[in-house]
C-alpha cells in the first residue's frame, strides 16, 4: 500500500517539521490555476458539440460554389422551376429609398434595394468609440450580406431577390418626411417579374423582437427562400479599418440553437458553411460574447437552416497593419420553411437576462411556450454557481451600489468574513500540525530504510493517521479556506466574460471591468499582497531558499496571469489578498499566532 502523504506537513525528511502545509498549498492553488488559465488559454470556450444533423444536405451559397461534406446529401434545388415562364405585371421601385424604424430600444434603417436592413442601432449600447452599436458590422455586410436579405439555392435568383428595388408599403403609423417611422408598425416590400413574385412583410413593436413573412414564387410555385442574418454582429470593432487600437482578442462567435426544448452550441470553428440542415428548431441563432441574432420559427417543424461560415483576413497583431494576416470567422445563418412560406420572429439585442427570459420559442401546442432565449447566456459547466452569482452582484447593483466594481468588492468581502472562522480553524490545525512534527518524524524515522513497496509501509501510515486522530488534527483542514476562493474564480470569470452589464462598466480608474486593467495597478497590487501575506505566514521547516522562491514566484505568477484577463476579476482577487493580508497579521498576533512563529523560529534555527 502507498504511503499517505499529508498534504499539510513537509514530509521529506526525518528532521523536515511541518512547514509543508504552505508549500502544499501553494502547489495545490499552482495546480489549480494551472489547470483553469490552461483550459482558457488551449480552449477559451466551452467543449464544441457535434452540431445536430439528423437531415443534412449541402446548400450551394451565392458567392461560391457548394462543397460536399461528409454524410451530406447532393444541393437543395429550388421549389417550382420546372414550369415555363408565365408572364407576370412588373411590380417594382424606380428610387432607392431607406426608411428608418424606431423605437426606446432601436433604430433600424432598411433599404427598398433588397428590403434589407442597413443598420441595426441598440440605443442603449455603446462602441468603444461611445457611439451607439451598430449591430451590423460594415466590413462583414459588405461582403457577405445584409440582415433580412434572402436566400435560395440558385446564385442568379438569390442576387436577384437582394439587388432588385422592392415597393415599399407601410401599414400604422405612417413615416414622416424625413423617412422615420415609429414603431409599432409594419412594412411591407413586393417585388415581381418574369414570374418571380416575393412578397416580405415586416412587423415592430415595443420591444428587441421582430416578426418576419416573407412569400416567394416563380411561375405560381413556390421557392424556398430563408430569410438571413450572414454575416456576425455585436462589437467585431476588429473588423474596422487598419491600425486597430482596441483588445488584441477578437470577438468570439457562436451558433446556438433549441431542438424539441434541448438548448446546444457550437463554436464559430466547428460550424460547417453551407450546410443545410432540417430539424424542427426551436430557435437558431448567431452570437457574440454579449449579443445575438436569434430566430424564432413560427413552425418549428418545418423549418430548415443553412449555417454561413465566412472569413476575413486580419492582421495578427490588430494594432499593426504589416502584421501577419490570418483568417478571423465571420459567422450567420439563414432559416425558413421547407414550404417556401416563412414566418418567424427575430430577437436581434443584448444577451441580457432580463430581456432573453422574456422571449420564449413556439411550444407543442403552436402557442409561445417553449424555451426561453435565456440560455443563449452561458456560464458553462459552473452555471450552477455563476448564475446565482450573477444574480447576487445585479441585486447589489440594483439596490443601493449602483456599480459593479463594488458590488464585486462588497461580494467578495461577505464571501471572506464567511470563511474567516475555516481559516481560524486552519490556524490552529496548522498549530497543532507543528506541535506534533516531532512525532511524525519519529515514526517516519522508524520505517526510513524500508522501500516504499514494502507491505510494511502500511503500518506506518496507519500509525500517522492514529496520530492525528488522538491530536484531534485534520490533515485537510488548510485546503478549504484556500479553495474556495479558486472555486468562486472560475463563475467570476464566466461571469464577467459573459454578462452584458458588464460590458464597459466602470470602476473607479477601470474603464471596462470585462477587459484587462490598462493601468496594470491591480496586476502589481496583486503581486504585492501575495507577497507579504506569504512572508508574514509562518512554514516552520521549509528552506529559506524555498520560502523565498514561493514568495515571489507564486505572486508574479498569479500577477501575470491575471494581467491578460478581465480587470473585474483582478478586482476580486485583489480584494480576496487584501483580506487575507489583514487576516493574517491579525492572526499573527494572536496567542496561536505567536506560538506558529515561536516553533518557526526554533525549527528555522535548527
Amino acid at each position: 500500500m502507498p504511503e499517505i502523504q499529508n498534504p499539510n506537513l513537509q514530509g521529506s525528511s526525518p528532521g523536515g517539521g511541518g512547514g509543508g502545509d504552505m508549500r502544499s498549498s501553494m502547489m495545490f492553488m499552482l495546480l489549480l490555476l494551472l489547470v483553469f488559465f490552461g483550459y482558457e488559454y488551449m480552449y477559451n470556450r466551452p467543449a464544441p458539440q457535434n452540431q445536430p444533423a439528423q437531415s443534412q444536405q449541402q446548400a450551394a451559397q451565392p458567392s461560391q460554389p457548394a462543397a460536399q461534406t461528409p454524410g451530406a446529401g447532393a444541393a437543395q434545388p429550388a421549389l417550382g422551376t420546372a414550369k415555363p415562364p408565365v408572364a407576370t405585371p412588373i411590380i417594382t421601385a424606380s428610387l432607392e429609398t431607406t426608411l428608418t424604424v424606431e423605437n426606446e430600444l432601436y433604430r433600424i434603417v432598411l433599404s427598398n434595394r433588397g428590403g434589407q436592413v442597413e443598420h441595426w442601432i441598440l440605443k442603449k449600447y455603446k462602441d468603444n468609440s461611445g457611439k451607439p452599436l451598430d449591430l451590423v458590422q460594415a466590413q462583414a455586410s459588405e461582403r457577405f450580406g445584409q440582415p433580412l436579405e434572402l436566400f435560395t439555392y440558385e446564385p442568379a435568383l438569390t442576387a436577384e431577390l437582394n439587388q432588385v428595388l422592392y415597393q415599399v408599403t407601410v401599414e400604422g403609423t405612417q413615416p414622416t418626411t424625413t423617412g422615420l417611422l415609429l414603431a409599432p408598425s409594419s412594412v411591407t416590400y413586393h417585388y415581381a417579374a418574369n414570374g418571380v413574385d416575393v412578397v416580405k412583410t415586416i412587423h415592430f413593436d415595443s420591444s428587441y423582437v421582430i416578426s418576419v413573412e416573407t412569400k416567394v414564387t416563380r411561375n405560381g410555385e413556390p421557392v424556398r427562400a430563408l430569410v438571413e442574418w450572414p454575416a456576425g454582429l455585436g462589437d467585431m470593432e476588429e473588423f474596422r479599418s487598419a491600425g486597430y487600437k482596441g483588445t488584441q482578442v477578437r470577438t468570439p462567435s457562436f451558433f446556438a440553437w433549441s431542438i424539441d426544448g434541448k438548448q446546444d452550441s457550437l463554436a464559430a470553428a466547428k460550424v460547417s458553411g453551407n450546410n443545410t440542415v432540417t430539424e424542427p428548431y426551436q430557435y437558431a441563432s448567431v452570437m457574440d460574447l454579449y449579443f445575438a441574432a436569434a430566430f424564432l420559427p413560427g413552425d418549428p417543424d418545418d423549418t430548415t437552416v443553412v449555417t454561413l461560415h465566412n472569413s476575413i483576413e486580419l492582421s495578427s497583431n490588430l494594432s499593426d497593419p504589416n502584421s501577419k494576416k490570418t483568417p478571423a470567422d465571420v459567422l450567420g445563418l439563414a432559416i425558413g420553411s421547407v414550404t417556401g412560406d416563412t414566418r418567424l420572429r427575430l430577437f436581434a439585442g443584448p444577451k441580457a437576462t432580463s430581456v432573453l427570459e422574456a422571449i420564449h420559442a413556439i411550444g407543442p401546442e403552436g402557442k409561445p411556450d417553449g424555451p426561453s432565449l435565456e440560455s443563449l447566456i452561458q456560464f458553462g459547466w459552473m452555471t450552477f454557481l455563476a448564475k446565482p452569482l450573477y444574480l447576487i452582484l445585479r441585486f447589489m447593483v440594483n439596490h443601493g451600489l449602483g456599480n459593479w466594481g463594488w458590488a464585486i468588492i462588497i461580494s467578495t468581502v461577505i464571501f471572506n468574513l464567511a470563511l474567516l472562522p475555516t481559516r481560524i480553524t486552519m490556524t490552529k490545525s496548522s498549530l497543532k500540525m507543528m506541535r506534533i512534527q516531532p512525532k511524525v518524524n519519529a515514526i517516519k524515522n522508524r520505517y526510513k530504510n524500508i522501500k516504499a513497496t514494502d507491505p510494511r509501509r502500511a503500518e506506518m501510515n496507519t500509525e500517522i493517521m492514529a496520530l492525528y486522530k488522538a491530536e484531534g488534527v485534520n490533515m485537510y483542514g488548510n485546503c478549504l479556506p484556500m479553495l474556495v476562493p479558486l472555486i468562486l474564480l472560475w463563475p467570476y470569470f464566466r461571469v464577467l466574460e459573459y454578462t452584458v452589464e458588464l460590458r464597459q462598466a466602470h470602476w473607479l480608474w477601470l474603464p471596462d471591468l470585462s477587459q484587462p486593467d490598462p493601468t496594470y495597478i491591480l496586476p502589481i497590487l496583486i503581486i504585492v499582497t501575495m507577497f507579504f501575506t506569504q512572508y508574514i505566514t509562518p512554514s516552520p521547516g521549509m528552506p529559506p531558499e524555498q520560502r523565498r522562491i514561493m514568495a515571489f514566484a507564486m505572486p508574479i505568477f498569479f500577477g501575470f496571469m491575471l494581467l491578460h484577463y478581465a480587470s473585474g476579476l483582478a478586482l476580486y482577487w485583489c480584494t480576496g489578498n487584501l483580506i487575507m493580508l489583514t487576516m493574517q497579521i491579525f492572526i499573527n498576533r494572536s496567542h496561536w499566532g505567536k506560538e506558529m512563529h515561536a516553533i518557526a523560529a526554533r525549527r528555522n534555527k535548527k
